[in-house]
């Protein structure tokens, strides 16, 4: 399991560094900075939850239980709601992907729950 997780979070970084890349570079003066400093509010928290992703990853190697896989999942498709209504929003102006938006904030926050959760609950 825990495996799968140092994959996924690994996939995500390379995505954020790449993205990031991409907003830097293939960008700059093609959007409004406004819509750009979205997209890179968008790459940061996908890098931050990448990381996260992989703590959980070495967490799960020790503790693997269901609040902690919870925890993983909720980071991952708030990583998606988040990050991927940001990338909507700024790329192609998809104002409908606005509510996504809290939605992903709101996961990436109970992944931090769960993760919480499941440390306090661990065995010593």
């Amino acid at each position: 399991m825990s495996r799968r997780w140092v994959i996924v979070a690994s996939m995500n970084g390379m995505l954020a560094v790449g993205l990031g890349a991409f907003g830097a570079h293939g960008l700059k003066g093609r959007i409004a900075d406004s819509a750009l400093v979205t997209f890179e509010v968008g790459v940061r928290y996908q890098m931050y939850h990448a990381l996260a992703l992989l703590g959980i990853a070495w967490f799960l190697s020790i503790q693997p239980t269901k609040m902690v896989i919870a925890s993983a999942w909720f980071m991952l498709i708030g990583i998606l709601f988040f990050s991927g209504s940001l990338y909507g929003l700024s790329l192609a102006g998809w104002r409908w992907l606005g509510p996504v938006t809290p939605m992903g904030g709101l996961l990436m926050m109970l992944g931090w729950l769960c993760l919480a959760i499941g440390a306090a609950k661990r065995k010593l």
